[in-house]
């Protein structure tokens, strides 16, 4: 790290130069090509898999089914039919719509729309079947759609425009509050370091950084399937870990100035220093997040490898770009005010005095007590885990501006809230047989209280292929709208083929999120199982220690319990979700995997910080009570700087107006706060003091075996300055 750090500080415009053309070339390159990101679902053997490998064989159902909404503002829709008509012709002959099916019936029979227009005939839909599923689709096709769609827009016509397709058109591409909390983030380093300098160096690494990773992930989106949300997360999570990196080694650079090295001295020693712990917690992250490629989803294959390049880029830029910038600053890191004193008063001394030393004396006096209550604190934050319902939020949580919201109220309004998520019960057809069961299938749903409507059995031209259309009583994202999916699975299915032995599955855009949701949530105790094993063994390399990766496990997964019940607390039981601009309704089911990864990262990176000092001191002095003293005395402040900053990135990325990273911006904000103030500054420090000199035992044998890695340098690396 050392030879690292004096090359960047030597070559400082060489380093500067190669950031600045990296920068340069790939988000030229990014903006000649565009962007690909799809939200691709591959589920395979999952029963909606197979409704769909069936659907495929049919040209007109293999893509997305989309509703163009019609609503008469005043009279019937029957009055406008010519008008309506025009624009669905034109719809019919775009690219990529294989087929429109208007609400309007034909002279002759058959009536393919029937049942897609009110009784009161003054709300309708057309069925828009894409030649390919949403993610697949590009997005001018689905705009020219929405163009021509909206052109009979009138005074006394509305039209709106509903489905996964136009969902996508819908989703927001930015987080409008980032600013506010990059605005924070300013106000937040210049009171922590008095220098107007100091603060632009970790705020502007990590914007540089984003830059770098948001055009590579644009264009890794030409390779690898990314979901759309995918550049946004990557922005909340590159920022929140990018301007701690960046914060921790100008913390330690200005502390090296103020100790009386020279500007070089302090920039290199600050590399050797807390720049092993960035290495070291930001390697961690990139692990954990990788960590989701073992679950083999290719969902979330795309989001943990741009999460995982993002914090690369950002920890590869702490560790080169901010020593050569910290080069061309020198002094001027520090403010006025501590120059001056530097000059007048000379070095400061080692001995860390203030609030935060008082406090580690507090908690070294009172471990149990504190312990109890920190406890107490996160298990009623935590709380509402226990009602956590898995799902896909439905449009339904759109904002109320949104085009797609505005179709969802419609259609609700018009035909039920079972309509925006219609179930496709599809059917392998080889014999008069089956095709009997199909029917008995179809007569048996009639009339069931949870259905609230059947469409007659449809075969297609071929013959092969069965079609039974079933719109179930509730809401897609509603917990009985899954119940019937797993009965119409287990019990109405089932008694129709009991003779036939007919291949029937239960397939439609709600069925496929049932699905996914159920898939993941199986494999959420392999994957907390194999991060936290990951974690222990990382922390047992880099402290000697049995006991200190425990007790981070067990850290880890408390900050993931209080970061659940939150996100529970207001996005499915609606406590301060207006602020948001976000509705109620289920947690995204991929949310807890990937919150899980970042969450582990976080939580190690203060971990790291935190022990590696306690460590540090521990190796000096071989006193475990003033270990943890000095470590917390010396971190606690840069600790709370840094989770203050990270809580105003996550906070304000939560008003962006797209529900998933309002989701991730809570979660991950409040398991900050509670990871940052309480386990850290509280839980961890009381638990070492009551734990006494068995923090740092590591069996004889264990410790032959265990390779030797030091987070911390040694005294004889510190040679410049062995206090810092």
């Amino acid at each position: 790290m050392k030879s690292l750090a004096s090359l960047a500080v030597r070559r400082r415009w060489y380093v500067l130069s190669v950031w600045v053309v990296v920068i340069v070339a790939i988000n030229v390159l990014a903006h000649t090509m565009g962007s690909a990101y799809a939200n691709a679902f591959s589920l395979p053997g999952t029963n909606s898999t197979h409704a769909v490998a069936l659907l495929e064989k049919i040209p007109t159902k293999a893509g997305d089914t989309d509703q163009i909404v019609l609503q008469a503002k005043s009279g019937t829709l029957d009055q406008q039919r010519t008008t309506i008509d025009a624009m669905l012709a034109k719809v019919a002959k775009l690219p990529d719509v294989a087929s429109v099916v208007s609400p309007f019936c034909p002279t002759t029979a058959p009536c393919p729309g029937a049942g897609q227009i009110n009784r009161q005939r003054t709300i309708a839909f057309a069925t828009v079947n894409f030649s390919q599923q949403a993610f697949k689709l590009p997005h001018p096709a689905i705009l020219a759609v929405e163009t021509v769609g909206s052109t009979i827009r009138s005074s006394t016509l509305n039209v709106q425009f509903g489905g996964n397709a136009f969902g996508q058109l819908d989703s927001p591409t930015g987080s409008p509050g980032e600013i506010f909390g990059l605005i924070a983030t300013a106000l937040i380093l210049l009171f922590a370091f008095g220098s107007f300098l100091a603060m632009l160096l970790p705020l502007g690494v990590a914007l540089f950084a984003i830059g770098v990773a948001s055009a590579t992930t644009t264009l890794l989106s030409h390779v690898i399937n990314i979901a759309d949300f995918a550049p946004i997360l990557g922005s909340l999570i590159g920022l929140g870990v990018g301007i701690d990196y960046a914060l921790f080694i100008v913390t330690r650079t200005r502390q090296g100035l103020k100790r009386g090295l020279s500007a070089d001295e302090a920039i290199v020693t600050a590399i050797n220093t807390s720049g092993r712990a960035v290495l070291f917690a930001g390697s961690t992250v990139v692990i954990a997040l990788a960590g989701m490629l073992v679950l083999r989803l290719s969902f979330l294959n795309g989001v943990a490898i741009s999460a995982s390049i993002t914090v690369a880029i950002t920890m590869l830029a702490s560790l080169t770009l901010l020593p050569s910038l910290l080069a061309f600053q020198k002094q001027r890191v520090l403010s006025r005010r501590e120059r001056r004193a530097l000059a007048e008063h000379g070095p400061e001394p080692v001995v860390v005095a203030g609030p935060w030393q008082r406090w580690a004396h507090f908690v070294a006096r009172h471990p149990r007590v504190l312990s109890v209550l920190a406890l107490a604190l996160i298990a009623v934050v935590a709380a509402p885990y226990f009602s956590l319902h898995l799902g896909s939020s439905d449009q339904g949580s759109n904002p109320p501006s949104s085009t797609t919201r505005q179709a969802y109220d419609l259609l609700a309004k018009g035909f039920g809230p079972g309509v925006n998520g219609p179930l496709v019960v599809v059917g392998d057809l080889h014999t008069p047989a089956d095709v009997a069961a199909m029917q008995s299938l179809d007569a048996s749903l009639h009339g069931r209280p949870d259905i609230a409507s059947v469409a007659p059995l449809v075969v297609a031209d071929h013959g092969a292929v069965g079609i039974i259309t079933v719109v179930p009583g509730s809401s897609p994202q509603a917990t009985a709208t899954n119940t019937l999916i797993n009965t119409l699975r287990t019990t109405y299915i089932p008694r129709a083929t009991a003779a036939s032995h007919t291949a029937i599955y239960v397939g439609g855009i709600t069925a496929i999120f049932a699905d996914f949701a159920t898939v993941l949530s199986s494999k959420i105790p392999l994957f907390i199982g194999v991060i936290v094993l990951l974690g222990c063994l990382l922390l047992m390399v880099a402290f000697r220690s049995v006991l200190v990766p425990l007790v981070a496990a067990a850290m880890n997964l408390l900050a993931a319990g209080a970061s659940f019940g939150l996100v529970v607390a207001v996005f499915q039981w609606g406590w301060g979700s207006t602020l948001l601009g976000a509705g109620t309704g289920p947690v995204e089911s991929f949310l807890p995997i990937i919150m899980i990864a970042i969450l582990f990262g976080l939580s190690m990176d203060y971990q790291v910080f935190l022990v590696s000092r306690m460590h540090e001191e521990w190796l000096n002095t071989g006193d475990n009570e003033e270990a943890i003293i000095r470590g917390q005395a010396n971190t606690g402040r840069v600790i709370t700087a840094a989770a203050l900053i990270m809580i105003s990135v996550f906070i304000s990325f939560a008003f962006g107006g797209q529900r998933i990273i309002a989701e991730f911006g809570v979660g991950l904000g409040g398991a900050v706060l509670m990871d940052a103030f309480i386990l850290r500054t509280v839980l961890v420090p009381s638990l070492m003091h009551f734990v006494g000199r068995a923090n740092w035992w590591m069996p004889t044998w264990l410790d032959r075996v265990v390779p030797h890695v030091a987070v911390e340098a040694t005294e004889d690396e510190l040679a410049v300055d062995p206090s810092v």
